[in-house]
């Protein structure tokens, strides 16, 4: 897990500044009352639904395009390193957890907790709190796997549409190309 943090340090950073970004623009906000995180929760919910909704189309569609991605890469005249297939691997793994992440807050949004009366006003200022935390975060995360999808698609394009030397490419085949030449 280690060597995954080093190898994509700029789709991590890039997910990390996206996260902290809407945290500070939530942060400067300030202190809310319950009943004013309660309006507010009513006001943003139903762009948290499109936000939620667009991520789980979004990440399921990443699913789906790297199936083509591997086909793509087996499919191709050079030879992949396994680590070319590991970088897949840790893509559809972070956007999984993306998905299903997504998925879940966007069952939380649909249960109608502002229209209950039994809920005391001071419990939504922690909601609205939590709320906007794990917005930000499926954001970070989608910027995330976006930023490691374009390292990916770079690599491929540089391998198998310029058919340059790449370190993804594998020894033996360099090897058996020096050979005939």
């Amino acid at each position: 897990m280690d060597n995954f943090f080093t190898k994509n340090k700029l789709s991590i950073y890039g997910g990390l500044i996206t996260f902290v970004f809407l945290g500070i623009a939530v942060f400067f906000l300030g202190d809310i009352s319950g009943y004013k995180a309660k309006e507010l929760i009513e006001v943003s919910l139903s762009g948290l639904n499109m936000l939620c909704n667009t991520i789980v189309l979004g990440s399921a569609t990443i699913l789906a395009l790297l199936l083509t991605l591997l086909g793509i890469s087996t499919g191709s005249n050079s030879k992949l390193k396994k680590a070319h297939y590991i970088q897949v691997l840790n893509i559809a793994k972070l956007d999984t957890v993306l998905f299903i992440s997504a998925l879940i807050m966007f069952q939380m949004f649909n249960i109608p907790l502002t229209e209950s009366e039994d809920m005391h006003t001071e419990w939504f200022k922690y909601l609205y709190w939590i709320t906007l935390f794990f917005s930000s975060l499926i954001s970070g995360m989608m910027v995330t796997v976006i930023l490691l999808l374009y390292t990916t698609v770079t690599n491929i394009i540089t391998i198998v549409g310029l058919e340059k030397d790449h370190y993804l490419i594998s020894e033996d085949e360099i090897e058996e190309e020096e050979e005939k030449d």
